[in-house]
């Protein structure tokens, strides 16, 4: 799910009218997923991006080059539009994949309360 420059931070008008579904959908667990998104929002570059907010494939497509054609797919117009595009990786692991791709990690950056470590990615237009 990418989002365009200037495009990735909802507005407090779309954060009030999507509100009740988050707490319907989190319950209890509502502050915590505010506090991640504050932290996040806190770490995110200001500067013009497309900002890549999740990726995945289903298990029985791993490695069939889906998650390839849809970076390949963004990444090209994205250096067609001299843009940068920046993410946060979840895991680790992960984080030579997105170095195939051009991006670099320029931080850490620690949930509060002991949640996950996620890495901060850039990517310079080609």
């Amino acid at each position: 799910m990418w989002s365009p420059p200037g495009q990735w931070r909802l507005s407090t008008w779309q954060e009030l009218r999507s509100l009740p579904a988050m707490v319907g959908a989190l319950g209890r667990y509502t502050m915590v997923a505010k506090s991640v998104s504050d932290t996040l929002n806190a770490a995110h570059p200001e500067a013009p991006h497309w900002y890549l907010s999740t990726i995945g494939t289903a298990s029985f497509a791993r490695g069939a080059g889906y998650g390839t054609a849809l970076l390949r797919s963004r990444l090209d117009r994205c250096d067609a539009e001299h843009s940068p595009a920046y993410l946060e990786s979840s895991k680790e692991g992960n984080v030579p994949y997105y170095e195939r791709f051009g991006f670099e990690v320029t931080g850490e950056i620690h949930i509060p309360d002991g949640g996950p470590t996620l890495w901060a990615m850039w990517r310079n237009p080609r």
